[in-house]
């Protein structure tokens, strides 16, 4: 396949963690700010300047280990952006998720109201990510860019969250997970999957053009160029009730891994049912160069093998023929669990709080993130199932059957439960390195 790399990065003011694959294992954290003085959120932004890894960096001094830095609608404000510049920002971030929570299904025990606090409110201002191969590593990078912070009062730390991944890759639903990256033109970071066409450098960054031949930059450039959006989601999974719905509505224990690659797509250890689809292959589900390298149109356009309800099809339908430009609502997608997992074959809930913090990357919140999560993950129309919702992440009432094509006969199971909730989340703005300093050099 040809790769186009007329696109000139400036790699050296881009954050390492916009395009940069995270390490496996890790550790991150999450630390959320409050700004209460101008003045001290801005010296915070001069010393992010000096702090953010770049993502030229491709070996930083501290190895796998970097720190990202992103501002919300209100940081931008609290920092004193005028509102000249502000409004040449993404809609969807100037009004923020909390407000776009109907739109994104996030109702019922995942609307707002019911989000741990401070999340989707207005005191969060900056959200400063860490990430390390190991917890020790970690709490290091933490201290490190604690004076950043602890010496300004008027700087308050308000929430965080450690989560991490597992030299398994997998999340609590038992699923390797962050399988699937797409090629960035230009960038020298490989995609996972081999047959699909690199992307245009202005679908995950700003300043570029995209696929559309259009160029995103809120102004000033100094501000927008080479910044990018980041959507951020705490995610509760009710492990459990997902465990007993796959033992409930199965006829054996190999039957009961069929229904659950049928509603991943994918197989617990990686390997997809498009390449592996009478059984798990635990060799190809561990092999970045293949697990990733398929596509649906010729092979299985109906969804025998791979079905059109499940959620990597829903994420990513690839060539399939559905309702929009699949290449138009590609995102970076990175995950890390949080909490402990849930004891091995346990079917009742614990009442620890585990899940996913998700995190997606990209210049287009509304045609990416937000299409994706009401179109294809909330609604069946884009591929002929009518009102299906993703069976994994999908905000359901549990009144809708999970059906598996099958020859002669369809199988029909029982109406799926919501397996997880939103526990809270944010879209943020991830600055330049240039835009950094920027920010910190600003006068009233």
């Amino acid at each position: 396949m040809s790769v186009h790399t007329d696109v000139s990065w400036e790699l050296d003011d881009i954050q390492r963690g916009v395009l940069s694959p995270r390490p496996t294992p890790y550790a991150a954290t999450y630390l959320v700010f409050r700004i209460d003085d101008r003045d001290h959120g801005r010296e915070l932004m001069r010393r992010a300047g000096t702090a953010v890894t770049s993502a030229a960096d491709s070996v930083s001094p501290l190895g796998e280990t970097w720190v990202s830095v992103a501002v919300t609608c209100r940081g931008l404000e609290a920092l004193g952006v005028p509102r000249a510049s502000l409004d040449t920002f993404a809609w969807e971030f100037r009004q923020g998720m909390a407000a776009r929570a109907e739109a994104l299904g996030d109702v019922g025990d995942s609307s707002p109201e019911h989000w741990e606090a401070p999340l989707g409110g207005p005191d969060v201002h900056v959200v400063l990510t860490a990430v390390a191969p190991d917890p020790a590593h970690l709490e290091a990078a933490v201290d490190r860019a604690r004076p950043a912070y602890a010496t300004l009062s008027g700087v308050t730390a308000i929430w965080r969250q450690d989560c991490y991944a597992l030299p398994t890759e997998t999340e609590h639903f038992g699923y390797r997970d962050g399988v699937s990256h797409p090629a960035v033109e230009g960038s020298g970071i490989p995609g996972s999957n081999q047959l699909e066409a690199h992307l245009k450098a202005g679908e995950f960054v700003l300043g570029y053009p995209d696929e559309l031949g259009g160029i995103q930059t809120p102004q000033p450039a100094v501000l927008g160029r080479n910044g990018s959006y980041a959507v951020f989601r705490k995610l509760h999974q009710n492990v459990a009730a997902f465990r007993r719905y796959l033992k409930d509505n199965s006829t054996s224990p190999q039957d009961e891994e069929l229904i659950a690659a049928k509603i991943m797509g994918r197989w617990r250890s990686g390997a997809p049912l498009a390449l592996a689809p009478q059984a798990d292959d635990p060799a190809l589900g561990a092999d970045p160069c293949r697990r990733n390298t398929f596509l649906y149109a010729s092979d299985d356009p109906a969804g025998f093998t791979t079905p059109g309800t499940c959620h990597i099809r829903r994420a990513n339908p690839r060539d399939a023929a559905v309702a929009g430009e699949v290449r138009l609502h590609r995102m970076i997608r990175r995950g890390a669990v949080y909490g402990p997992p849930l004891p091995e074959g346990a079917l009742e809930d614990d009442g620890a709080d585990r899940g996913l913090m998700f995190a997606f990357i990209g210049a287009h919140i509304g045609r990416q993130f937000e299409f994706v999560q009401t179109q294809w993950m909330n609604d069946g129309v884009f591929f002929g199932a009518n009102n299906a919702q993703d069976p994994v992440t999908g905000s359901r009432d549990g009144s809708t059957d999970f059906t598996i094509p099958r020859r002669p006969l369809r199988r029909r199971l029982a109406p799926l439960p919501r397996f997880v909730v939103t526990r809270g989340g944010e879209y943020c703005f991830l600055p330049s390195l240039t835009a950094l300093r920027w920010l910190g050099g600003l006068h009233d």
